[in-house]
Formats: structure tokens, C-alpha cells, sequence
């Protein structure tokens, strides 16, 4: 049996908060050793992160810290930026969050870092990125949403710009990271040596924006905020039912459209010319969505659902966290898994994603309690005695 995909890589976690942990949260996932820096007596600040505190502890530290080994080190001390330098001299990433020019006042810039390691990937996420203007400016995901364009087109035309209900330019960036992170890792097997990783937050949000620079730069047209629906695409709407739920229906493509409208007991809609064709739905999409919400409004959304499935259009429910412990798939995939946790017992979260068929990821444990592993890396690792483990306690740099 083959063991984890990342199993031989070792990680080196300097972030806090978001955008650099949920990269270090998804290389662990699938083996990655993971050690993770954290100021002496506090602690990364997602330990208190999080609305529902049970036992007065954060549900989500629990997640983004999986898989993980805390230890505690000052960086600002002469001898904590030494550890991690030694710590740099036997890892194969090094990954950080920190405002730029941060690395380099503590004596940790990557030719420093190089100097000592060669083959470290130096994964480096921020708000604007290491160069240009704005790279000096402290930068949050909601900041990097809106100036990546995605915070402008979200939400109703006729209010202010929404945002997801989630860390959503963190998440983006972090996950770039870890792609940039593995092509960075797979290239050192040809140079034999390491390189920088600059992941941007309003850049992660950029690739992900379509054709908005394009429609823009070719024919100057803005793309706006049109709430539950993207812009001539028809039907791709959440619908009413009898009683009183909402479905989402996506029956956008032609082939698709035809069997929604059979569906629908109206195969004529798709010879329609209003309704035949991509663009022309588009064009018509208000009165198409009438015509599917007077249809749906009649039948339970039970019903609704196992009939549109069985006629092959895609639709579904809005889900929310109870839906998805209820729902058999979920089950079936086993997209929740259920972690022993020393104060919350049996504690749920999602599953490792992506699912590899040979060598799968897996949630080994839940985020660690602060400094946890000090002895294990310190005296493991570096090789530290009881006389200076004890000098370092007594000094708090660790």
C-alpha cells in the first residue's frame, strides 16, 4: 500500500489567520509534515476565531490547523529567527503571510533562506503581492475581493456590492498557493533548486473573473451585479415550489434546455425561436424564468426534484449545514468525516478534496493545542538538549 502522496515533504507554517494556513491546511491533507510556527503564550489568532466557542474554543481553528504540528518560537528575538532558520535548513517549504519586507527585517529574506537551503520553496501570500506599488499596504481577503473584481459583481443590481459569506480571496489565494507550491516542488526535481512563490490575493480573485477583462477591453462592456443569475444565461435561476421551498434549476445548454422542457410537459418550448438557441434565451430570459417558476410553483419540491432528475436536467436544493448531514451522498462519499477531539469529542468537518484513487489525503488529527510539539521538533528535529529547551523557555522565545 502506497503512503501519503506528500509524506517525504516537510513544511515550515510562519502564517496566521487564513491565507497562508489553508495552504498549509490542504498540502497536510494529503501528507505534508507540517510544523507550525506560533508566537509564544497567544498563538495564531484563528484560535479564537469563529462565532460558536463551546468550551470557549474556536470550531475553526480545528480545520484550518488539521494535520498540523504547533510549535512556539518569537520571531522577533535573534534566537527564534535562528530556529527557523534551522528549521528552513531541513524543510522543503517554507510558507508565510506575513506583509511584505516582514521575512526580510527578521533576517529570514530567501537569499538568506537560499543561503542555507538551496532547495526551499518559499511560498509567500499576501494581499498585493512582493512587487509593485501597493505591495507595501496591508491587505485582507475582503480587500483583494474588491479590487479583483469579484466583490463588484456580487449581490442584487439594485443594492450595494455583497460579498460571499465566507473568506472567500483567502481561500483563492491559498489554494494558488499550494498549486504554485507543488509546480515549484516538481521543477526542483529537474534544477535541483528552490524558488520564490508570490501568491496575490486580488490576483487569485483576477483568475477567476471569466472573460470580465476581455468584455471590457473589447468592447467596453461592464459587467454588473444581477443578483441569483450570470447574464444571458438561461434558465440557471432558483425557483419556488408549492410548498414553499426554493430549487435551482441550470438547463442553460441547448441539449439540456430540450429535456427541461419536456420535463416540463412543453417540448415546444425548445423549437420556440425566443427559446431555441443559447443567445436567445439570453435575450429572453425574464420571460423564460416566469414561464419555469409558474411550473414549478405547482409541484412539491420533493417531487419537483426526483422529476427533473429522472429526466436527466440539472437541479437541486439550497444546501445548508443541517441538509448536508441529512443527505445519503454526502454520506456515501463520506464528505464529512467525524475527528476525535479532546475537548469537542467527536468533532465534524469536510473531507480532504480532491479524491485521489491510489494515494487519498486524509484528516489525521484536528489543530493542535499551542506549542504541542516543541519537544518532538526541537529535541526530534534539531537535536536541542534539556539545557537549552530550558534557556528557551526561560527566555520566551519559545
Amino acid at each position: 500500500m502506497r503512503g501519503l502522496p506528500l509524506g517525504d515533504i516537510r513544511v515550515v507554517e510562519l502564517g496566521q489567520l487564513l491565507a497562508g494556513p489553508f495552504c498549509g491546511q490542504l498540502l497536510g491533507d494529503f501528507g505534508a509534515e507540517v510544523i507550525k510556527v506560533e508566537d509564544p503564550g497567544r498563538g495564531d489568532p484563528m484560535r479564537q476565531w469563529g462565532r460558536e466557542k463551546p468550551h470557549g474554543k474556536s470550531l475553526w481553528w480545528p480545520v484550518v490547523a488539521r494535520n498540523k504540528k504547533s510549535v512556539t518560537c518569537d520571531l522577533r528575538t535573534a534566537r527564534g529567527q535562528e530556529l527557523v532558520r534551522e528549521l528552513a535548513a531541513r524543510s522543503d517549504v517554507l510558507l508565510e503571510n506575513f506583509r511584505p519586507g516582514t521575512l526580510e527585517r527578521w533576517g529570514l529574506s530567501p537569499e538568506e533562506l537560499h543561503a542555507v537551503n538551496p532547495r526551499l520553496v518559499i511560498t509567500r501570500v499576501t494581499g498585493f503581492g512582493q512587487t509593485g506599488p501597493y505591495a507595501p499596504r496591508a491587505g485582507y481577503g475582503s480587500i483583494g475581493e474588491a479590487m479583483g473584481g469579484i466583490r463588484y459583481v456580487t449581490g442584487d443590481p439594485d443594492r450595494p456590492p455583497s460579498r460571499a459569506g465566507i473568506s472567500l480571496g483567502d481561500s483563492l489565494a491559498a489554494t494558488h498557493a499550494c498549486v504554485g507550491t507543488l509546480v515549484a516542488l516538481h521543477e526542483r526535481e529537474r534544477s535541483g533548486k528552490g524558488q520564490v512563490v508570490d501568491s496575490a490575493i486580488y490576483e487569485a480573485v483576477l483568475a477567476m473573473m471569466e472573460s470580465l477583462l476581455p468584455e471590457w477591453q473589447q468592447t467596453s462592456y461592464q459587467r454588473e451585479r444581477t443578483g441569483p443569475v450570470l447574464p444571458n444565461v438561461s434558465p440557471s435561476n432558483v425557483y419556488p415550489t408549492e410548498d414553499g421551498e426554493s430549487i435551482l434549476i441550470a438547463a442553460n445548454q441547448d441539449s439540456v434546455f430540450r429535456r427541461l422542457a419536456a420535463a416540463m410537459g412543453e417540448p415546444g418550448l425548445a423549437d420556440d425561436p425566443r427559446y431555441a438557441t443559447h443567445g436567445a434565451r439570453g435575450a429572453h430570459m425574464a420571460e423564460l424564468d416566469e414561464l419555469i417558476a409558474a411550473w414549478t410553483a405547482r409541484h412539491p419540491a420533493d417531487d419537483l426534484l426526483a422529476h427533473l432528475n429522472d429526466g436527466g436536467v440539472p437541479a437541486g436544493r439550497i444546501y445548508t449545514a443541517r441538509d448536508m448531514f441529512a443527505d445519503p451522498h454526502f454520506a456515501a462519499r463520506e464528505a464529512i468525516v467525524r475527528v476525535p477531539h479532546p475537548d469537542f469529542g467527536e468533532l465534524a468537518m469536510q473531507n480532504v478534496t480532491p479524491r485521489l484513487s491510489a494515494t487519498p489525503g486524509g484528516v489525521r488529527s484536528p489543530g493542535p493545542a499551542l506549542g504541542l510539539h516543541n519537544d518532538e521538533v526541537y529535541r526530534g528535529l534539531l537535536g536541542l538538549g534539556d539545557e537549552e529547551m530550558a534557556r528557551l523557555r526561560a527566555e520566551k522565545v519559545i
